[in-house]
């Protein structure tokens, strides 16, 4: 490759784009508005759709090394004990697994990856504008306007780089809240996650790093909407407040929360362009996504893999650019939609819950197989095999 990229953002999809570039021994300099590449008090889940592209980065074992395996999915009911209905995520010999990562050690990871394969990382980069009128112009904050050679905008939910692209766009607010927080695994919860659904709001916690702590994302449907973003300190007792009916474990993990952040739920729209001129979008800045499909990241990991073999198998980045958003669009937003209509199903209340619940119990008990091949399409999809990047 011979043209100089430049990487807007230090998250999971820019590092996971600086490090396939960088390896394929392109020039490439990663832009990081923070003062250090981390990421703290936040866990994901890794499906095998994006452990796939942490394999072919060369850094999955190290990830499943500091990681925990998933064996099912269990929904609860938010007063009762007992399992409403369980999806086995357990794989069969040579499948790839599913894991429970800590958000700061896969971006430490993939940071150092990122340095030993010889990319440069510069800190306290803020974009502030970026013009595509008739060159490339990126505008600091904090320096003066530069032209980059090939720009990936990885900057977010709050991209700049996207206006540039598509023009200004209007989020709205979905009417949930959302609450994140990490606590002591006092539950003594093993290899699943739990899933405590009650009316208008649910609760998902799963096991972090060697089991000892618990990550827990509460959501909760309330007309007040809170700031978007990730880091809106919140009181710990409105949290307990929202969720006083849940039943007694859920409250030994809510009476566990010192420190807790709360952000409102915005549903975007996926990206009509994602490439103009020389400058692409990848992750988050051209595809925003609700938390209740646990994809972001995978899709972040599945995105930084197809643009890279995309620059790697055509000259031409325009071609390039064209071919890793015919092989992307698509998929995302079939990703998002399931996303955006996962909640409701949490949230049920009165007589439609009570058959809900039924239902997904006697599926649960009677025909496993059809809720665990209800995710084939997401977790099977493999996008190193894809046909326009190989």
């Amino acid at each position: 490759m011979n043209q100089n990229f430049t990487v807007a953002g230090g998250g999971i999809a820019g590092l996971a784009v600086a490090l396939g570039l960088a390896r394929q021994g392109a020039s490439v300099t990663v832009l990081e508005q923070a003062e250090a590449i981390k990421e703290v008090g936040a866990g994901l889940q890794i499906s095998p759709n994006g452990l796939r592209v942490l394999d072919a980065l060369g850094i999955g074992d190290e990830v499943r090394a500091c990681s925990i395996e998933a064996e099912a999915v269990e929904l609860r009911d938010y007063r009762r004990s007992g399992v409403v209905a369980k999806v086995q995520l357990r794989r069969e010999r040579g499948e790839t697994g599913y894991y429970f990562a800590h958000r700061a050690d896969l971006i430490d990871i993939l940071a150092s990856a990122v340095r030993d394969a010889g990319a440069r990382v510069r800190l306290l980069q803020k974009v502030d504008t970026v013009s595509l009128d008739a060159a490339l112009n990126m505008k600091m904050c904090s320096g003066p306007e530069f032209r980059p050679e090939v720009l990936i905008g990885a900057d977010g939910v709050r991209s700049v780089v996207r206006p540039a692209i598509n023009g200004s766009e209007a989020p709205f607010f979905t009417g949930q809240v959302a609450w994140r927080a990490i606590v002591p695994n006092v539950t003594g919860q093993k290899r699943a996650v739990r899933v405590y659904m009650g009316p208008k709001r649910h609760m998902v916690v799963y096991p972090l790093r060697d089991g000892s702590m618990l990550n827990v994302v509460a959501v909760k449907e309330r007309s007040q909407w809170a700031a978007e973003g990730w880091s809106q300190p919140d009181d710990p007792s409105n949290l307990r407040a929202a969720f006083h009916e849940f039943g007694p474990e859920p409250q030994r993990i809510l009476a566990e929360i010192k420190d807790v952040n709360v952000w409102g739920l915005f549903r975007h729209p996926v990206a009509e362009k994602w490439h103009e001129g020389s400058a692409v979008l990848v992750g988050d800045a051209a595809h925003p996504t609700l938390p209740f499909l646990a994809q972001g990241a995978n899709m972040a990991l599945e995105d930084s893999y197809a643009l890279v073999a995309a620059l790697g198998k055509y000259a031409d980045v325009a071609q390039a650019f064209s071919v890793y958003q015919n092989v992307r669009r698509a998929r995302a937003v079939r990703v998002i939609e399931a996303a955006n209509g996962n909640a409701w199903k949490y949230h049920l209340s009165g007589p439609v819950r009570i058959g809900a619940h039924l239902g997904m119990g006697l599926v649960s008990r009677f025909a496993p197989q059809k809720l665990v091949g209800s995710f084939d399409w997401l977790y099977g999809y493999d996008v190193t095999k894809e046909p326009l990047l190989r």
